[in-house]
């Protein structure tokens, strides 16, 4: 018996979008992992420019808390959109989803149990797919990363790694960007190995 695509979770470059949840200067000195969290999200970033994958940018009162840290290259960005409602899941992030006709959203960011748990939910019950990457959400208090997880998890989102969701949108070794996106992978492997988000060992 086959299992329904929805159930399944694939991600297409062509129905995906790319979320970066708040990731702000006045956060850095109190996010758990913020370093690790930072490079998966570089990671990813580098990524959509590659797949051609929307990315949306959301600032939670920037005004108070900063911009997207430098080291960030957001400057392809669809949409860049402060905010002070918790969830990314604005009219003009809306509008810009029915447009493309996207389906899925990779989902990065921190707070964990706030701004990237509350975007999540609005988008599950929106009907669209949500991967949440645990190598790139964090939030103050490394627990309450984990229980935000498993709470989406119960919810219908799909926890998984920026790797795993990078050569999902690749598909095939014979993706015309496949050497690209592989190098990438390697650029990165040592941060990977090493982050505190994916392995409690290291905390």
């Amino acid at each position: 018996m086959s299992v329904p695509a929805r159930a399944l979770g694939r991600l297409r470059p062509n129905t995906t979008a790319l979320f970066v949840c708040d990731i702000q200067e006045r956060f850095r000195e109190h996010i758990h992992g913020f370093a690790a969290l930072a490079s998966a999200s570089q990671k990813m970033l580098a990524a959509a420019k590659l797949l051609d994958v929307p990315v949306y940018v959301t600032e939670q009162y920037p005004q108070r808390l900063g911009k997207t840290v430098e080291e960030l290259d957001i400057s392809a960005a669809e949409v860049v959109l402060p905010k002070t409602k918790f969830s990314m899941f604005l009219p003009e992030i809306q509008e810009a989803l029915r447009t493309r006709k996207i389906t899925s959203i990779i989902l990065l960011g921190i707070e964990a149990h706030v701004c990237v748990q509350q975007t999540a939910l609005d988008l599950l019950e929106n009907d669209y797919d949500v991967h949440v990457l645990s190598d790139a959400v964090s939030s103050m208090n490394y627990p309450e990363t984990q229980l935000a997880l498993e709470r989406l998890r119960q919810s219908g989102a799909f926890i998984t790694s920026s790797e795993s969701a990078l050569f999902q949108l690749a598909g095939d070794a014979k993706h015309p960007n496949f050497k690209e996106i592989s190098n990438l992978v390697k650029k990165y492997q040592e941060a990977t190995r090493t982050s505190p988000l994916l392995y409690k060992s290291s905390i």
